[in-house]
């Protein structure tokens, strides 16, 4: 870390988004104006981060892949963890999120750098980019156990609403993670973040406003059960 206010840490992974996803987004405005916040809404964060890093207060660090970032939504603050903020006043709020991120990059990147940060809260939601592309299932149990290992104890962790068989092995290691090490769940398995009518942006895969104010009222309520 440089200085106080800056956290040694990019937004971005360095991998550009998926062949697939780009080829299509040149012939479909709906997925290329979604597309097309990815940088601008990075850039954000780590603005916004520097200058939450100068403050003083109780601090808060977001985990998690481009939902935390607030793709898809009008603005990068009205993502799941910038609708949040407002739940938390007088706190500083940090997002270590990156578009793309896998389990992976959480453990091996977002964590370390979230925990030499010493937050007094920690936020994670993470595993769909996992779990909705095949390639990247193998193996995501194992992964995703190693992280919960080591999350610290009270770190608020969000689940998985699908029910296919890999989420649900991915909700049974969160489960069971919480009731071993003291983990705080925000349980995404709830009507509210399982019907998406109404709820997605434009590209019809990330939320949109909508959406992430379902997420955001699930974490809040993990939030205060936690007694924050």
């Amino acid at each position: 870390m440089t200085d106080a206010g800056d956290p040694g840490f990019s937004n971005r992974t360095g991998r550009p988004p998926g062949r697939v996803i780009t080829a299509v987004s040149r012939f479909v405005p709906a997925i290329r104006r979604v597309q097309q916040q990815i940088e601008p809404y990075a850039a954000y964060w780590e603005q916004r981060n520097r200058t939450e890093l100068a403050r003083t207060g109780p601090l808060c660090v977001a985990l998690g892949d481009s939902m935390a970032q607030g793709v898809g939504a009008s603005a990068p603050e009205c993502g799941w963890f910038g609708q949040l903020v407002g739940l938390l006043p007088g706190w500083r709020t940090v997002n270590l999120s990156q578009y793309g991120a896998r389990v992976d990059d959480v453990l091996d990147a977002q964590l370390p750098a979230a925990l030499r940060l010493h937050p007094d809260l920690l936020l994670c939601l993470i595993g769909s980019n996992d779990l909705m592309q095949p390639k990247h299932q193998e193996g995501v149990g194992s992964r995703y156990a190693a992280l919960l290992d080591r999350l610290p104890r009270g770190t608020v962790v969000g689940n998985q609403p699908g029910t296919f068989a890999a989420a649900v092995q991915v909700n049974g290691l969160i489960d069971d993670a919480v009731r071993r090490r003291g983990l705080v769940l925000a349980e995404l398995r709830d009507p509210r973040t399982r019907h998406w009518r109404g709820k997605l942006a434009s590209d019809r895969f990330h939320p949109n406003d909508r959406g992430y104010a379902a997420i955001t009222e699930v974490f809040g309520e993990a939030l205060r059960r936690a007694g924050y």
